[in-house]
């Protein structure tokens, strides 16, 4: 059997959706669908904004965030990272608001590695991936939900060390590093990060 391209046709109808929840920050609802081999069922689906993710190097060395992850029980390192409580229009937007945010910085230069999709067996959210370099301190206030955040800069070589070590579990924060050394790997030789436009 050939393999599936992106994007061919669907092989689930949507019959009928009702929304189960709702809060500032996501939508649950459950989906009646109609399968191709002609076998209806359901689908949980949910749905939150858009959410960016940042790699905040310094030359060798690389900044983290701990904080309590109330859904695993367990304080957790891993990537500056968040959405807003809107749409955004501009992902460069939020991924520098997120860095300030959470680490108090500013960067000279946003690099858009990517776009990937998280968790999409049961939830549709998209998350941008951005090199922020050129860092420097400005003034932040957290938010309140993030009052126990602290940063963690570390080199590269433990961070990678971690991850492997399993002391770093964030899927989020592996699938954007992986990206990241992709991208550096296929870089031209003397080759400059420049920010570019983000496209969806």
């Amino acid at each position: 059997m050939p393999p599936v391209e992106p994007g061919a046709a669907r092989t689930i109808t949507t019959l009928s959706s009702r929304e189960v929840y709702r809060n500032h920050w996501m939508r649950l609802r459950e989906d009646q669908i109609l399968r191709s081999n002609g076998q209806k069922g359901i689908y949980g689906v949910v749905e939150k904004y858009d959410a960016a993710i940042i790699l905040p190097i310094d030359n060798d060395r690389i900044w983290l965030v701990e904080q309590f992850r109330y859904t695993i029980q367990q304080r957790a390192l891993e990537l500056p990272q968040g959405s807003w409580e809107k749409p955004i229009e501009n992902p460069e937007q939020l991924a520098r608001g997120e860095l300030k945010e959470e680490l108090g910085f500013e960067a000279a230069q946003m690099t858009h590695l990517g776009s990937l999709w998280i968790a999409y067996g049961f939830l549709r959210q998209r998350l941008h991936v951005f090199l922020a370099s050129g860092l420097a301190p400005t003034p932040h206030a957290p938010d309140a939900e993030e009052h126990d955040l602290a940063a963690r800069c570390v080199p590269i070589a433990g961070f990678e060390r971690m991850m492997l070590d399993g002391v770093i579990r964030d899927e989020c924060t592996l699938a954007a590093w992986g990206l990241y050394l992709l991208w550096k790997a296929r870089r031209a030789p003397g080759e400059t990060a420049n920010s570019r436009p983000f496209a969806p």
